[in-house]
């Protein structure tokens, strides 16, 4: 049984900031990449930021010197902090773990992310 909880988000003003946690628990070994995707309503999910276990990382490029994507191997944990956040952020963020050993991708249920003044 694999568990995978995110948490940290809500509802922030235009310029505010966000940190979202996500927690991998349970039968997973061998993680590999960490990451966040979001979808707004009525769009695909898309890529916000990930990160390997050697700490190298991706972003959008929406999200490019306002987010910061970390994670502690210790405790299978993915942080993301977001700054200066625009309407447009405004999404369900979901985590997203890929386990080498298990051969796949493992998502949270989303945690929802309002920008609105």
């Amino acid at each position: 049984q694999v568990q995978i909880v995110e948490s940290g988000g809500g509802l922030v003003q235009p310029g505010g900031s966000l940190r979202l946690s996500c927690v991998a628990s349970g039968d997973i070994v061998g993680i590999h990449l960490m990451g966040w995707y979001r979808q707004a309503p009525g769009d695909q999910r898309d890529l916000v930021a990930t990160i390997t276990s050697d700490s190298s990382t991706n972003y959008a490029d929406s999200v490019k010197g306002r987010f910061t994507i970390s994670r502690d191997n210790a405790k299978n944990t993915v942080y993301l902090q977001m700054n200066s956040l625009r309407p447009e952020d405004t999404a369900v963020y979901y985590c997203r773990v890929y386990s080498w050993r298990r051969g796949r991708d493992f998502w949270g249920q989303g945690t929802q992310v309002t920008v609105s003044s």
